[in-house]
């Protein structure tokens, strides 16, 4: 906990943001940190609530109370330890998590839980700043060997921890760069991309060797890596598209979404992307389909390439602008949620159903949408039509890629068409192979698959040594 009287004494404040009108000229972070003083001031607001609630709100069991009571005290450096004992990458999730861990806070009854999401990047940031996050490389190796297949966050927490553990580490990396869709989904107004890069110089110091563009299952057979590693991890990801079968999905100026923001991202971070058609939202009306993160961060991205107009289409019910306290609390409650890029100037259409994507000449034109009743059932005579010049399907998705390193290791799958594997042995039904993260649990949150990450390398590690002092 942080001061006795602290919540009593201090009101929450959270970081604030460069305005609308200035950050969209730019693809940067534009959060304004706090000074360590009001840091300080907002950990201390932690208060002695008898059961720590944000423990299990968070994903990796964040020690949050004991880091809180650190940084009021003013003792930066020992709750950054404290952090990485739980999180290997909080700069990731101190930018991109959505902060269960404030939803589940005591002081959330009154609308005013501890800003911890703050307070923890903070602490990561110092950290690095400081110079106290250097390589912890293995004293002593095990001769064992493991390759991992795929550098999300799922991936890259696996790694390290196995790396750490004294294991030769060797990531399987489709794209140039290292990153999975942290780096090529995540645009850079919400996470700069040389966090990741600071990262794998950490690790690349630890013994873990990375792989860039190794398609498994196509550049190197997966039954291959089986065979030259110990184990073999797959953290491949979900990125199997939910397909909404719309007429007209098929036209020109209508993408899934990823298309768009992984193309986006490759454009800001300066990689060769003159072989792809370019997909820029330009003096164009935009349509996103879906109320997820991804389409926000489609949202956010076509404003700052310049586009006249951008509709999101929710086809939800408005949430209630505050939700039951004593039906929810302490898990995550549906609310009216403003996002930042939505706060940019999006249109949101809720209660709306899309009927189909219309066009002349093969292009698109418009959205021809329809209003849906509590069932989700269109309502006769509420159609009208949207237009669009550019269309952005981001329902989420379905499942792992199958074609290629699945359909190869012929593993088994759950009802869903993840990789079936439970959460505690992590073991796919081939001999060796493990599977974590979206790919095995499905389409989730960074902080999961970090947790995941985590605790498949446990896993891996017990049944290498027979042993394992790696934490789950």
């Amino acid at each position: 906990m942080g001061k006795v009287t602290g919540f009593l004494e201090f009101d929450r404040q959270e970081q604030k943001y460069q305005p609308a009108g200035d950050r969209i000229r730019h693809f940067r972070e534009f959060t304004l940190p706090l000074s360590d003083v009001d840091v300080e001031r907002q950990a201390a607001r932690c208060m002695d609530c008898g059961v720590p609630y944000c423990h299990t709100g968070c994903p990796v069991n964040n020690q949050i109370p004991d880091w809180n009571d650190l940084v009021y005290n003013e003792e930066w450096e020992e709750a950054a330890r404290n952090l990485h004992s739980t999180n290997n990458f909080p700069e990731f999730t101190g930018r991109v998590c959505p902060a269960p861990c404030e939803e589940a806070c005591t002081l959330n009854l009154e609308d005013v839980p501890v800003t911890i999401k703050t307070v923890e990047q903070s602490i990561i940031d110092k950290a690095w700043a400081m110079g106290w996050v250097k390589p912890i490389p293995a004293a002593v190796k095990t001769g064992k060997s493991v390759g991992i297949v795929g550098s999300g966050p799922a991936g890259m927490a696996a790694a390290q921890q196995l790396a750490r553990a004294g294991h030769e580490v060797h990531v399987y990396e489709r794209e140039p760069k290292v990153g999975g869709l942290l780096r090529y989904g995540i645009p850079d107004f919400k996470m700069e991309k040389a966090l990741i890069d600071r990262r794998v110089s950490q690790m690349e110091a630890e013994g873990v060797v990375f792989h860039t563009r190794v398609n498994v299952g196509f550049d190197v057979g997966a039954k291959e890596l089986a065979e030259r590693h110990d184990a073999l991890l797959l953290t491949g990801g979900s990125e199997e598209p939910r397909d909404p079968q719309i007429p007209g999905q098929d036209l020109s100026g209508c993408h899934w979404a990823m298309t768009y923001l992984v193309q986006s991202n490759r454009r800001t971070s300066g990689e060769d992307i003159s072989h792809e058609a370019p997909i820029l939202a330009a003096a164009k009306h935009v349509v996103v389909v879906g109320g997820g993160d991804t389409a926000s961060d489609c949202v956010g991205t076509a404003f700052r390439q310049g586009a006249v107009q951008v509709t999101q289409i929710d086809i939800r019910p408005v949430p209630p602008q505050k939700e039951d306290k004593l039906a929810s609390w302490p898990n995550w409650a549906v609310k009216f949620r403003t996002s930042s890029s939505q706060a940019e100037g999006c249109n949101r259409e809720f209660q709306t159903g899309t009927v189909e994507v219309v066009g002349e000449d093969g292009r698109v034109t418009g959205v021809k949408c329809v209003k849906v009743d509590a069932k989700r059932q269109p309502i006769p005579g509420t159609e009208f039509v949207i237009k669009a010049d550019l269309v952005f399907l981001a329902i989420g998705f379905s499942r792992p890629v199958h074609v290629g390193m699945l359909d190869e290791l012929a593993t088994a799958f759950d009802k869903r068409g993840n990789v079936k594997a439970d959460d505690v042995a992590y073991k796919t039904s081939v001999d060796k192979v493990y599977a974590a993260g979206d790919m095995r649990r499905g389409q989730s949150l960074v902080v999961w698959a970090i947790r995941e990450g985590r605790q498949a390398a446990r896993a891996i590690d017990l049944d290498l040594m027979g042993k394992t002092e790696l934490p789950r």
